[in-house]
């Protein structure tokens, strides 16, 4: 199954909110807080839709908060549709998120994460995230606890030298590809 992700705006709140009370039922962020994060200028939330489906219906959204000059960020939510869950989509939001930190040249990515989510915790683990600590009864009102993790983002690889190929350089990261 193939995804098409792209930026979101407030165009996306609709959408957005259905997926977001059926996903988190008892903890589902309110319109005014999603729509202040669409439209924040520290914002970056990104929707996902199946590639070649009859209709466009959101699979799942993510946001990342990165104020510029700033060396940490924080992925505010991620929410993927029921029918599209075990399908990589996760991940690749994820991943793009991720991307757009390593872009803002931000040092380390933060989350919370549900203590009763281990499919969650797991992607975040391959992900790369270390659990920090818990912050007890975080999620309400299901008085779950908040795994905190972060994420340390490796830096953007250098440009080239003008006028040098990117493959006559050294590998200053042993064990990338290059």
């Amino acid at each position: 199954m193939s995804w098409s992700l792209r930026r979101a705006g407030v165009a996306d709140l609709d959408a957005i909110m259905e997926l977001e009370h059926t996903v988190f039922v008892n903890d589902a962020w309110s319109a005014d807080m999603m729509r202040a994060e669409l439209s924040s200028p520290h914002g970056y939330y990104l929707v996902a839709t199946e590639v070649d489906a009859d209709d466009a219906t959101l699979a799942g959204y993510g946001g990342l908060f990165a104020p510029s000059r700033s060396d940490d960020a924080d992925i505010q939510t991620i929410a993927v549709a029921a029918h599209a869950r075990g399908r990589g989509l996760g991940r690749l939001l994820m991943q793009a998120l991720i991307e757009q930190a390593r872009q803002q040249d931000v040092a380390q990515v933060f989350l919370e994460v549900r203590a009763d989510n281990p499919v969650a915790i797991a992607l975040y683990r391959s992900l790369g995230f270390e659990e920090l600590g818990v912050r007890p009864g975080y999620y309400q009102p299901d008085d779950v606890d908040a795994i905190v993790m972060r994420l340390t983002v490796q830096p953007r690889p250098p440009m080239p030298a003008h006028g040098q190929s990117p493959l006559d350089q050294t590998d200053q990261h042993p064990g990338s590809i290059a």
